[in-house]
């Protein structure tokens, strides 16, 4: 749970910053207004707008082609590029996000194994749409904690792909035995704001989605090599 507090207190800091200097009755004020703008200036993707179930697996399979069409094919020397000092390689990414994918669902389901709080449902300020584009706005960086920085280990895209589809594959069987109903009662704290099982789940989608986009800004990098 440190890790994951760490991790939430990296991507909220323009949330938490803000509620810290606020009066006690502005914070609530304060995190609508950052969700609104979040929603607004970071557009991204979720294919089914429903919130249920599907929608979820949807998402997860959107963000796991998207990830595999990127890194395909790579060669050793592609995926071992940096595009600067202090930048990861595509490896790098790679391995933060199986990593990453791996202990963010245990974090999620011991949330989920807490006891169900459909009073509080009232309190998950953001949207199901509004976690992805916080996840997913590059426009801000943030450092991932020691525990989940990469060390350079894949050098061969086969497999990468391989590791981080073992990794998904247990995260979509609990989603497919889910409830919904049982999700949305389940709440957690985070620096971030309040959030529900779901939006708890969706997180770990959101962050592939999030570091699929720098991998992505280093294939464009205009000195990544050709092969």
């Amino acid at each position: 749970m440190k890790i994951l507090i760490k991790f939430m207190l990296a991507l909220g800091v323009s949330i938490t910053l803000p509620c810290i200097m606020a009066k006690a009755a502005d914070k609530i004020a304060v995190i609508n207004n950052v969700t609104r703008i979040i929603e607004q200036n970071a557009p991204s993707v979720i294919l089914n707008q429903q919130g249920n179930i599907d929608s979820l697996i949807q998402y997860f399979q959107y963000t796991t082609k998207s990830l595999k069409d990127d890194i395909s094919g790579l060669s050793e020397a592609q995926l071992q590029f940096s595009p600067g000092e202090g930048k990861w390689s595509i490896g790098q990414c790679l391995e933060h996000i199986i990593r990453s994918e791996s202990l963010l669902f245990e974090m999620a389901k011991k949330e989920l194994g807490k006891a169900p709080q459909p009073n509080r449902k009232n309190e998950v300020k953001s949207t199901d749409q509004g976690l992805i584009n916080m996840m997913t706005d590059r426009s801000q960086k943030f450092q991932a904690p020691k525990e989940l920085q990469p060390t350079g280990k894949y050098k061969d895209s086969k497999v990468a792909i391989k590791d981080f589809l073992a990794a998904r594959e247990p995260v979509l069987l609990y989603i497919k035995n889910a409830n919904i109903d049982d999700l949305r009662n389940h709440i957690s704290d985070y620096p971030t704001g309040v959030v529900d099982g779901y939006q708890n789940l969706l997180f770990i989608a959101a962050h592939c989605a999030r570091h699929t986009k720098q991998i992505e800004e280093v294939l464009a990098d205009p000195n990544f090599p050709k092969k």
